[in-house]
């Protein structure tokens, strides 16, 4: 450390955890606010590490603090130490009938319909006092894991790459839903009849698309939407008495279909709902409770 000069007293992990937040949340003010104390204590911690490393760390570009490559360097090798110091921090064994601490799950609309509930019931069971937050996974949500928004992930996002463990909870298909009174409405539709259909379709925006979309594309076929949604919400009171279908997930369509009908669809898009975690948490005592609850409350 002395070869750091006088600045070595910078790298403590009050101030690495500092760095990882700015780039996080691509903002001083932001990362103050996360901090809980004024932007200058933010500034001067980066300052000193600025000085530390002889490097800007930081240039900001369209409103934002984007990090030098120096930093990115810098941001790995500091999330990796703040991840074994957390680590190294955690107990041995996690008493969940004692527990007050909080945890983060991230999940999209289907797991909040089918699964969250039964997640939640399971966790208040056991752990009363737990206190448990839900987000939105969106189409990345590997990067809440990452960016340690989350404790765990739940839907269609399955990891294979290093630094992440996965397993699965179930299997899934899509399905047509339409209102009882449309001509095709439980019918098995060719390709060509459902392509000619009034679709409905569910676009979740970022980069995210459905699977049976990408199977319909490899196909070389292209669907011409009649109506475009942001989320599955709503979905009953849209097609009911109208000339719409809307493909969605089979479980969820038996969820909120009610006075809809169901039929198969000719591109089922099959996908795998699974849990999804990091290396960081692995081996943590309330994490491998947290992810064995959450696996066995949504068994079927």
């Amino acid at each position: 450390m002395d070869r750091l000069g006088g600045e070595a007293a910078s790298l403590d992990f009050a101030a690495l955890n500092t760095l990882l937040l700015v780039h996080r949340l691509g903002s001083f003010t932001a990362a103050a606010e996360h901090l809980g104390v004024n932007q200058s204590g933010v500034s001067y911690t980066i300052s000193k590490l600025r000085r530390c490393f002889h490097d800007p760390l930081f240039v900001r570009e369209a409103g934002r603090q984007v990090p030098t490559r120096r930093c990115e360097a810098l941001l790995a090798q500091a999330g990796q130490m703040l991840d074994m110091l957390d680590l190294m921090a955690q107990p041995e064994v996690f008493d969940p009938a004692g527990s007050d601490l909080s945890v983060t799950i991230a999940c999209n609309y289907y797991e909040r319909i089918l699964l969250i509930p039964r997640i939640v019931s399971a966790l208040r069971k056991e752990a009363p006092n737990l206190s448990i937050r839900v987000i939105n996974a969106l189409g990345d949500g590997h990067l809440r894991l990452l960016n340690h928004d989350a404790d765990l992930l739940v839907g269609p996002l399955g990891r294979t790459d290093s630094g992440f463990h996965s397993r699965r909870i179930h299997s899934e298909e899509y399905a047509c839903l339409m209102d009882p009174s449309h001509p095709d409405a439980g019918r098995a539709l060719t390709v060509e009849e459902y392509l000619t259909l009034n679709h409905l379709l569910i676009d979740y925006g970022v980069s995210w698309k459905s699977a049976y979309l990408h199977e319909l594309e490899a196909a070389g076929h292209k669907l011409r939407p009649a109506l475009i949604v942001p989320s599955p919400a709503g979905l009953r009171e849209l097609l009911a008495g109208s000339s719409l279908v809307a493909t969605v997930p089979r479980r969820l369509g038996e969820r909120i279909a009610a006075d809809l009908v169901m039929g198969p669809s000719p591109f089922k898009g099959r996908f795998e709902i699974s849990a999804v975690w990091t290396a960081r948490t692995h081996r943590s005592a309330m994490h491998r409770w947290l992810r064995e609850l959450v696996l066995e409350s949504c068994s079927e």
